[in-house]
């Protein structure tokens, strides 16, 4: 059987990668062409810092979203808008890998079949064999898939290193939050939402700020003309959802910029806004659907205590286990828990007897919660593994009980830390590949 080599050529000669192929072989594949002396020609499509991406590479990837498209019930657009499209979701994506392997973020084997085994969980496999086999079964490159997985992860560490970790909220943000709910009466709106977003490069000129206003005020009146709201933001937004046809979700709508809020509130579901000017884009918003939904008031509050052995490199997990269960022992031939917790729990609250006082739903990590959530008052439980090591937990009460103003300004921090970092993550990106160097072949 004829085989094609090893790839044994590695520099870029021209614009085309060589790969030597084994007895005059033929050539397979969009992107690829052979020559005379047997050499698959693999083009390169656009060089991307010190990497490229190949005419192959965005045949297969663009294969993969026209089968999205058409899977979804989306119209395809136009080819070259369709390839513009992918080829600039795959130059950002080349751009975050590049940047995580150059500042050490990286997502190893274990952390990745956990991550894989939990996705298998969600979908209810009985293990990760079993979502293997299946994936397989479909046709799904197993290995491909991995790695997808893996630079998903990636992607999701980067905003959060990156973008989210270096959010600010002030005060009198989350004061006016609180203020604009009250006056709704503690009722909030909400609205499902697609956009298309065209992006203003940074420090642009007059003449690039008038190309972008040209792309956006294209792409309204290709809606205007009757164009499906998904066929349009597949083939003309800049937004990372561009080819998910713009879709945003359900969001309420005191969690949406300014911007979109004023727009959304004179439209009825089906209409779209006019081409809207923010400081770095214009932006398009289709309102699909609105609905009101009344924020949670009362909650069920537990009142509980706990002991904490940690694990770490001088306390293995089987150490930490077995003075847990000694001291559970203990409790339960009559000690008293709040001293035994004293004593020797690991934990901050060890001064307060374990006590942890009055807590809300999605205080704890899910094990801890999960396990406390199983306890009736005055009952203690099990030893219970986190993270963090092993825990005794001792539930002493639940309430009912209004939020407390502590509680809601916590929401309202939320809320707005998720509105800023979705502007935040679209502006990183920007920058990145600003600064990037790209070229077209």
């Amino acid at each position: 059987m004829k085989m094609l080599m090893k790839l044994v050529v590695t520099a870029i000669t021209g614009s085309c990668l060589l790969i030597a192929a084994a007895h005059g072989e033929e050539a397979k594949g969009e992107g690829k062409s052979k020559t005379d002396t047997g050499i698959l020609i693999d083009q390169i499509a656009v060089v991307v810092n010190d990497d490229v991406i190949t005419r192959h590479e965005l045949s297969s990837y663009l294969a993969k979203v026209k089968d999205q498209l058409k899977h979804q019930g989306t119209p395809l657009p136009a080819a070259k808008e369709l390839e513009k499209q992918v080829l600039e979701r795959m130059i950002l994506d080349k751009l975050q890998l590049q940047f995580a392997r150059e500042t050490g973020v990286r997502v190893d084997d274990n952390q990745l079949d956990k991550a894989i085994g939990r996705i298998a969980q969600q979908n209810n496999y009985a293990s990760l064999a079993d979502f293997r086999a299946k994936l397989v079964k479909d046709g799904v490159d197993y290995k491909k898939f991995r790695e997808e997985i893996r630079n998903e992860i990636i992607f999701s560490r980067l905003r959060e290193r990156e973008v989210d970790s270096k959010l600010v909220v002030s005060d009198s943000e989350v004061e006016n939050y609180l203020e604009m709910q009250k006056k709704q009466g503690g009722k909030s709106e909400e609205v499902e939402l697609a956009h298309i977003l065209v992006q203003i490069p940074e420090q642009a000129t007059p003449d690039k700020i008038k190309d972008s206003r040209k792309r956006a005020d294209d792409a309204w009146q290709q809606l205007k003309g009757g164009a499906s709201f998904a066929q349009v933001a597949a083939g003309s937004s800049d937004a990372k959802d561009a080819l998910q046809g713009g879709d945003l979700g359900w969001r309420q709508t005191d969690r949406l910029p300014s911007l979109f809020r004023d727009a959304v509130k004179s439209l009825q579901p089906g209409e779209f806004s006019a081409v809207l000017r923010s400081s770095n884009a214009f932006h398009i918003v289709l309102l699909k659907n609105r609905r009101s939904s009344d924020t949670p008031v009362v909650i069920t509050q537990t009142h509980a205590r706990h002991i904490l052995i940690k694990t770490s490199e001088l306390t293995t997990d089987a150490e930490a286990k077995a003075r847990l269960a000694e001291i559970k022992k203990r409790i339960d031939a009559g000690a008293d828990f709040a001293d035994m917790a004293k004593q020797y729990s690991e934990d901050g609250s060890a001064a307060q007897g374990g006590d942890l006082g009055w807590v809300s739903p999605g205080a704890f990590v899910p094990e801890f919660e999960k396990a406390m959530n199983a306890l009736k008052p005055g009952q203690i439980s099990g030893l219970v593994q986190s993270e963090f090591g092993w825990h005794l937990i001792q539930v002493i009460e639940r309430r009912n009980a209004d939020v407390s103003v502590e509680q809601k300004k916590q929401q309202a921090m939320q809320a707005i830390r998720a509105n800023k970092s979705d502007e935040a993550y679209q502006e990183w990106l920007r920058q990145l590949r600003d600064r990037a160097f790209v070229e077209y072949r």
